[in-house]
């Protein structure tokens, strides 16, 4: 797309989920933004107006003002249509979730601190071991497939699923079925991934998640284990038992989100190895970059396209009036393309150094599994780079439809290992 035809109405393209899956059009409008609107009114017709926020030092300001941005009661753009259908199925409830991402303080402190120490460092140093186990699994997978694959559907979509479910506590034959739940969720907008039947504002996909976590929590109840479920079933808050909304939702956002956007990076991060060997190659002789290269990999894909916030009072930033009540689309995948931020942004280079990306959010929102992902990838490349001979595309690379998370969903590949 020619950036110098870029108009307002390219920018409210922002707020449609078609805009995510062709990341050309996604950078020629985002970079237009920042250059000359980095804070613009979105008001396209189909959705509430919103103001979207373009360059990395406003996102991390507006990220850091948690009580004058607050997540309630826009936490995820969702258009008319589906707010007005979440409104009807929960009978005037305007979220079916309610999750960590939906929480302002001081609910989103004192429910963060429920899992927070089952993903620092120091306790998933107890889960490396099986950890390096499936990451050996699954290169050892991709090394049987007669030197091809599609790497998304065959291999990155599954190995983060597996770590996280067992986390979790999920067994490992019920994983298809959170795999699709997850894809349905997150990938509504796309023919591929959504819900066959018709289900605008996600209501059956949450029912069929709540329905499997009901059961879980009964048994977890009844026969606690050393895993998160359990800790969720039997937690209490400010004296009484977790409620029922809140702990089928953090089960959700951790089944979902939990393995997906790690999904995201680990494929989109190959897809940039490959169309930069060279990079590859100075990946493949110092094996030390592979943990700057996994958070480029991760500013690379950004998985987390955005998050709104809603401000409680009036707050002028860059110039532009913000009137209490009005919300802000933070655009991650911009911020992380910021000239002002990266030296050549469009550059992928696996020994960026520094590497101030905000994929995992700023502040007090900052990602729960960011430590566990980096982990997880860090594995994956130690394993993977040392038996990969040659690698090349196979077809054609397609994106998810999805304005919130997304990623690729096929990278049709074609290599040799030893």
């Amino acid at each position: 797309m020619n950036t110098q035809a870029i108009d307002q109405q390219h920018y409210n393209d922002v707020a449609l989920p078609e805009t995510y899956a062709d990341q050309q059009k996604l950078d020629a409008i985002l970079t237009h933004m920042r250059a000359n609107a980095p804070i613009t009114l979105i008001d396209h017709p189909d959705f509430r107006p919103f103001w979207a926020i373009s360059k990395h030092e406003d996102v991390v300001e507006i990220e850091r003002l948690n009580d004058q941005f607050i997540n309630d009661p826009r936490a995820v753009l969702a258009d008319i249509a589906t707010e007005q259908a979440t409104l009807e199925f929960t009978g005037g409830n305007h979220l079916l979730l309610r999750t960590l991402i939906h929480m302002d303080n001081p609910d989103h402190k004192t429910y963060r601190g429920l899992t927070q120490d089952w993903f620092m460092p120091g306790s998933l140093r107890d889960w490396e071991p099986r950890f390096r186990e499936l990451a050996k699994m699954f290169v050892e997978r991709m090394a049987g497939m007669n030197g091809e694959c599609d790497f998304v559907q065959d291999i990155s979509i599954w190995y983060p699923l597996r770590v996280v479910m067992m986390i979790l506590g999920v067994p490992e034959e019920d994983e298809a079925r959170m795999l699709r739940l997850t894809q349905e969720l997150f990938g509504a907008a796309d023919e591929e991934m959504k819900r066959k039947e018709d289900a605008t504002d996600n209501s059956d996909t949450i029912s069929d998640f709540f329905m499997y976590f009901t059961q879980m929590t009964e048994d977890r109840r009844a026969n606690p284990r050393d895993d998160a479920a359990t800790l969720i079933a039997n937690a209490v808050i400010d004296g009484e038992p977790i409620g029922h909304l809140e702990a089928m939702s953090y089960y959700i956002i951790i089944a979902t989100a939990g393995h997906d956007t790690t999904s995201s990076s680990i494929s989109g991060g190959l897809l940039a190895l490959i169309e930069n060997p060279e990079e590859l190659a100075k990946l493949k002789a110092d094996p030390s970059l592979i943990p700057s290269a996994v958070d480029e990999m991760i500013r690379w894909t950004t998985p987390v396209k955005h998050f709104m916030r809603t401000a409680t009072e009036d707050f002028d930033i860059r110039g532009t009036h913000i009137k209490k009540g009005e919300s802000v689309m933070l655009l991650y995948p911009s911020a992380n393309r910021d000239e002002d931020v990266f030296d050549d942004p469009f550059a992928f280079r696996v020994d960026r150094k520094p590497n101030k990306h905000v994929a995992f959010g700023f502040g007090a929102h900052l990602c729960l599994g960011q430590y566990l992902a980096k982990l997880e990838m860090r594995m994956l490349l130690e394993e993977l780079l040392p038996r990969l001979d040659e690698i090349e595309l196979a077809g054609e690379p397609s994106l998810i439809t999805s304005s919130f998370v997304s990623g690729l969903k096929h990278l049709p590949i074609r290599y040799k290992m030893r």
